[in-house]
């Protein structure tokens, strides 16, 4: 079994800090990962911090004009090489040590896609009321529009097999913030068996969320809506 862990990176402070320690928590519980770390068009030196960690393990690419993480990880992707593959957000709020109970998860219950959640009744979360109440909307409108058994699909930490994503990500259009529906809906629709597992989540967000970032996120969303429901476009 090879792991491969795709890290979009964004102007993320601490990135070496992060990286060691994500190596350090995967290194616990598996041998053989990749990790992939995409820089996408940073504007800080965290590309730079990014070279000093020198594990072999670690592979940097990227790009230089900023185009959002869903765009991001669509890139990271054509560089994986694991059975299994993971999406893991560069800001250390979460222990990569998680997706070995993701894993055991997956091979309980037979999931192809493991996806973590704020909402789990063993989770572990703090985050501010305002966010919890956009959160908490965003994914009211989902289970409405998608029909989605999930009832947190933003969580930056998620375990898909190999083949889930083989089949899903040439048809990923979104490049920014709804990119995680986008997947989820795709794989859902051929089937694929999804589960939602517990976190712990240290809450690191630096700055507040831009009304055109929101409005952005919502047209994305009914752009999906759109192309699965109406158009059909992703059979």
């Amino acid at each position: 079994m090879k792991l491969s862990v795709i890290v979009p990176m964004y102007n993320t402070q601490n990135i070496a800090k992060n990286l060691r320690s994500y190596c350090q928590e995967l290194d616990r519980f598996i041998k053989d990962y990749e990790m992939i770390v995409v820089n996408d068009g940073s504007t800080s030196n965290c590309l730079e911090e990014a070279k000093k960690v020198t594990d072999k393990r670690i592979k940097i690419v990227g790009y230089k004009k900023n185009q959002g993480k869903g765009n991001a990880i669509k890139y990271g992707f054509n560089f994986v090489k694991g059975e299994y593959v993971a999406f893991l957000d560069s800001g250390a709020e979460f222990n990569a040590y998680l997706l070995k109970d993701f894993f055991n998860l997956m091979n309980k219950t037979g999931a192809d896609i493991i996806v973590g959640s704020k909402r789990h009744p063993q989770s572990k979360v703090y985050y501010p009321l305002t966010r919890r109440i956009m959160s908490r909307t965003y994914q009211l409108m989902n289970s409405i529009l998608f029909n989605l058994n999930v009832g947190d699909t933003q969580v930056g930490l998620k375990l898909f097999k190999r083949k889930v994503l083989d089949g899903v990500m040439p048809k990923i259009l979104v490049k920014k913030f709804a990119y995680d529906i986008e997947i989820l809906s795709i794989a859902n629709k051929k089937g694929y068996k999804i589960i939602e597992a517990p976190i712990k989540m240290e809450y690191k967000f630096g700055s507040t969320i831009k009304l055109n970032s929101i409005l952005s996120m919502f047209i994305d969303t009914l752009a999906v809506f759109y192309r699965l429901k109406i158009l059909k476009w992703y059979d």
